[in-house]
């Protein structure tokens, strides 16, 4: 019997880096399970569309899809959006939604290993105040997550770690910076807590103008990758209700 084929679902972005992102950890992920079909669709601004993908699969007579939210929480793409595109997806298809990548003590160690990559080195933990920089959102439970992720996080021995948003929560980047520094940590460092460059990672580095090491977005890291595979094997197990036929 085929393996179900996985879709990965991107939000999109005018940031060509945005796409070139998403390519490189699809890639990732290919190469990690060759044995696996894996197609990328978008659900804003890049081609080609979610809808466009399913069809094409559809017309080819593939029967099992599933489908991926590429996202760190479950927010109002995650709950709405996708579930939406999905079930105007061709009848003939069996799509089950995997959970999204969030929370996974793979993403925390790939936060660490950027923290590393840009300076920072396992002794100076105990004297580094960490911001953990998301995206934002206005649901609460995004927003509990990410707390929970911070408090966490500091349990590994980090001086403190501080939550901070991009957009539609408080605090800010840059007021997580200021607060570490008033705690005494001897460094901050801001790790941003996003898959791919763009408009609110921007922000996040702007924010951290202050901070002393600023570490890259997630990317296409291979504990993103082992996390989309997890996610992918939990999702094709046949416990799960299938949206469609």
């Amino acid at each position: 019997m085929p393996r179900p084929v996985l879709l990965v679902i991107a939000h999109g972005s005018r940031d060509p880096r945005h796409a070139a992102t998403v390519h490189a950890l699809v890639r990732r992920v290919r190469a990690l399970r060759p044995g696996v079909r894996v197609e990328t669709g978008f659900l804003d601004f890049n081609i080609p569309s979610v809808s466009g993908v399913l069809e094409s699969l559809a017309a080819e007579g593939v029967r099992d899809v599933v489908a991926l939210p590429l996202l760190l929480t479950r927010a109002f793409h995650a709950k709405s959006d996708i579930p939406a595109v999905l079930s105007e997806a061709p009848a003939r298809l069996r799509i089950r939604q995997a959970e999204v990548l969030g929370p996974s003590p793979l993403l925390t160690a790939a936060l660490e290993r950027r923290l590393y990559e840009a300076g920072l080195s396992p002794a100076d933990k105990s004297s580094t105040g960490v911001v953990l920089a998301s995206a934002g959102s206005t649901d609460p439970e995004a927003i509990a997550v990410i707390a929970e992720i911070a408090r966490e996080w500091r349990r590994t021995g980090w001086c403190a770690v501080r939550p901070a948003f991009a957009s539609a929560s408080l605090p800010r980047t840059e007021d997580a910076v200021r607060e570490l520094r008033a705690l005494g940590c001897e460094r901050v460092a801001v790790a941003p807590y996003v898959l791919a460059p763009g408009f609110l990672p921007d922000r996040i580095a702007r924010g951290a103008a202050e901070a002393d090491i600023l570490a890259d977005v997630l990317g296409a890291s291979p504990e993103v990758a082992q996390v989309l595979l997890q996610r992918y094997d939990a999702a094709r197990t046949p416990a799960l209700t299938a949206i469609g036929a």
